[in-house]
């Protein structure tokens, strides 16, 4: 009995393989912002008086609005620099690079007044939007391009705990980034408060809201508040808002993608303004 124990011991016993190594949860690499993909945002870029170091074109595309960027960049004195496709692979964030890739300054962020300064300029009622904790950079990149589109004169993120402009977010908002401000601040209800001092409204989307988003007037000076893609808009900056309001839905599922619902309410607000 004790053989056969010990036999069975032996046999189960095999040498422990190695685990493949994990890497421990917490923060998450940090993203380049040093780094524009696809040939629009690129185009974009040179259009801009943004600073770029360098632009990598992978050998044999040269074609299309390549040739329509190159002359750009040339025109600009850029360096362009041909590369091997793999390359720009095992560079690219986004997997979609395009054959073409630019080495820039990091975007430079502004301040919240500056965002108001913009709107008195132009002489029009601040139109602002506030991200709260929006972690995808396809979303972000979607709200952008879309804020650009309809008339936002600037968009404020939080430091920390939302994506900042990666090469994904450039990819996404198709060369928006270089016309739109952003101010990236290190508390978001102080951000409120700031522009409420400036005579803003501020708005959030709440599902279990009163009132629809086609029943406000948008006619003032304005910030719409978007939420985290899972949790929705944090408990004080909810109770920060002047007002919650929600967009009407008749499925089954209660929730819109955060750049879909920021879509919708951006232009529930341009469309107010053009009825004035």
């Amino acid at each position: 009995m004790k053989k056969n124990l010990k036999k069975t011991q032996k046999t189960n016993d095999k040498p422990r393989q190695k685990r493949a190594s994990v890497k421990p949860a917490g923060k998450p690499a940090q993203m380049r912002e040093d780094i524009i993909e696809g040939r629009n945002a690129v185009i974009e870029a040179i259009k801009s008086d943004r600073t770029i170091e360098q632009i990598m074109i992978a050998k044999g595309d040269m074609e299309g609005s390549i040739i329509k960027l190159i002359k750009m960049a040339k025109e600009k004195k850029i360096v362009i620099k041909e590369v091997d496709r793999r390359k720009l692979d095992s560079m690219s964030e986004t997997g979609a690079h395009q054959g073409v890739m630019a080495i820039i300054t990091p975007f430079k962020y502004c301040e919240v007044e500056d965002i108001l300064a913009a709107a008195a300029e132009r002489c029009e009622k601040p139109f602002i939007i506030i991200l709260d904790e929006i972690e995808d950079p396809h979303n972000l990149g979607s709200i952008v391009r879309t804020a650009e589109l309809s008339g936002v004169h600037g968009i404020i993120i939080p430091k920390r705990r939302n994506v900042g402009i990666t090469p994904t977010v450039y990819k996404s908002a198709a060369g928006a980034i270089e016309h739109m401000k952003i101010a990236k601040v290190t508390n978001i209800n102080q951000a409120i408060d700031e522009l409420k001092d400036n005579g803003v409204w501020v708005y959030g989307t709440d599902i279990r809201a009163e009132e629809y988003s086609y029943q406000t007037d948008f006619g003032g000076a304005c910030a719409l508040v978007i939420g985290n893609e899972g949790t929705g808009m944090s408990k004080l900056t909810k109770d920060k808002c002047d007002k919650l309001i929600k967009i009407p839905m008749v499925g089954t599922i209660n929730s819109l993608n955060a750049s879909v619902a920021a879509g919708i309410m951006m232009y529930e607000v341009m469309k107010g303004r053009l009825n004035e």
